[in-house]
């Protein structure tokens, strides 16, 4: 005992247990004295004060200090298998088409005072909007993480917010539990300027319809909306009007994701489906075109697949060759209370279900670069699919403090360039797809070549009150 304890610590731990023993083994308890060669002078009712109860609270730490280094070395762990799984490569210099996100987050946005509901990037501004159950919608500048305006127009929770618009005047549309849907223009310092009645009941969830022209792909003046009174209605946000309304689903109708080309809308609803609309049928009656009843609980999200995953998720399918990168609707995943993703193909087959959240899954974003599908779940975490690997987890992101309800990717910047044609490229009147650089995809089509630049930006938030932005 010499060679571990000092003379000191030795005395220390020989009067702590005879302090231990005294109340319960007094005989037991003066061996152990005369045998320590403690006199009975020495250990009056002063030290025993002093030391009882001591032996307890130092085996006690040690149990908690324990714990603590296992859960250290367990981290330690997991890290080096992340590590050790990493390809060199992407150790040197990230590459956006495979780009994720991990903890810590760059900034953490702090202001609003109830749980947020929903996130939107600016296409082309570094602004990050987040709507809130105070009824508030605030811009934030995610470079620096400053708050810049804070809208107020809503009376009620706000329940989601997308950029979107004409070419060349992005608005910002937000929709809410007050039964409204109102515009904004970031280029007139947000002013509000159009209120959408129609619903009858809370709207919770707006998308932006894009046109999918050359040039502005992600523009267009139609915006779709989604009530709890299990409509669907399409918008003109030029004028206001309501264009049509799309009745189908039982129940509350949650969430809606339209296809890259804008021709069409998914849609989820506590009816416990997902529907596919086909908003080129002028006819209001033929543009239900599946019902995807796979579902046993609400089902509280969706995303499109982007045409850069169709090779991993067709062999998933059990496809040799990948669909046409044209088809702008070939793959969807769903979330919702099932604790579960399902993928699914276009004709309603379910080809993954992909098992790991431990609660209600809030929110699905597919990688633009098409290897990995984002969830966010109410699990308090962010879990990262790879769809090169069957829909392994790689990642798992402790994205919040208490439950995740929202997750955005920065839309990618689409640029117009002709320099192929101009050397004498011919790209004919087809259309098809390949790789650019580093972070781009090249789409081609009617004599115009689009470069898409993928912004390796996510940001996430929930009722926490934070939001939290991850970048490269």
């Amino acid at each position: 005992m010499s060679a571990l304890l000092t003379t000191r610590q030795a005395e220390e731990l020989h009067k702590s247990l005879i302090a231990y023993l005294t109340p319960t083994h007094p005989e037991t308890a003066s061996q152990l004295r005369l045998a320590f060669n403690l006199p009975e002078t020495t250990y009056d009712s002063a030290t025993t004060a002093k030391y009882s109860g001591l032996l307890e609270k130092k085996w006690t730490s040690v149990v908690r200090l324990q714990k603590k280094i296992m859960d250290l070395e367990a981290k330690c762990a997991a890290l080096q298998h992340e590590l050790d799984t990493t390809t060199p490569s992407s150790r040197k210099a990230h590459d956006p088409t495979t780009w994720l996100p991990r903890a810590p987050a760059r900034h953490t946005l702090q202001s609003h005072k109830s749980p947020l509901t929903s996130l939107a990037f600016h296409p082309i501004f570094s602004s990050l909007a987040s709507g809130s159950e105070d009824c508030t919608i605030k811009i934030w500048d995610y470079d620096s993480g400053d708050l810049e305006q804070t809208l107020k127009s809503h009376t009620k929770a706000v329940l989601d917010i997308d950029y979107g618009g004409p070419r060349g005047g992005t608005l910002l549309a937000s929709c809410s539990s007050d039964l409204t849907i109102k515009l904004w223009d970031p280029s007139d310092s947000y002013k509000n300027i159009r209120t959408l009645p129609g619903h009858d009941h809370s709207v919770s969830s707006l998308r932006f319809i894009p046109s999918g022209a050359a040039g502005s792909p992600l523009s267009g003046n139609l915006l779709a909306s989604a009530s709890r009174d299990k409509t669907i209605r399409i918008w003109d946000v030029s004028t206001g009007y309501c264009l049509r309304v799309l009745r189908g689903h039982g129940d509350w109708v949650r969430s809606l994701s339209p296809s890259p080309d804008g021709r069409w809308l998914l849609s989820t609803s506590s009816d416990q489906t997902a529907r596919i609309w086909d908003l080129g049928q002028q006819n209001d009656g033929n543009t239900l075109k599946h019902t995807f009843g796979d579902h046993e609980h609400v089902v509280e999200c969706c995303a499109f697949a982007p045409a850069a995953s169709y090779p991993h998720l067709a062999v998933l399918a059990g496809l040799k060759k990948p669909p046409q990168a044209s088809s702008a609707a070939e793959y969807l995943a769903t979330g919702g209370r099932e604790k579960v993703i399902r993928i699914f193909s276009i004709n309603g087959l379910c080809i993954k279900t992909l098992v790991g959240h431990d609660n209600w899954i809030r929110a699905l974003v597919f990688h633009p670069g098409g290897k990995y599908l984002l969830s966010a779940s109410d699990d308090k975490t962010v879990r990262c699919w790879d769809l090169s690997q069957e829909g392994k987890c790689v990642r798992v992101i402790e994205a919040g403090d208490h439950f995740v309800s929202c997750l955005r990717w920065a839309p990618s910047i689409w640029k117009e360039d002709r320099g192929t044609l101009e050397g004498g490229g011919d790209l004919g009147n087809g259309s098809g797809s390949g790789s650019g650089g580093a972070g781009e995809r090249v789409v081609s089509g009617s004599g115009v070549k689009m470069v898409e630049q993928i912004r390796c930006l996510v940001a996430a938030g929930g009722v926490d009150l934070n939001v939290r932005v991850f970048s490269a």
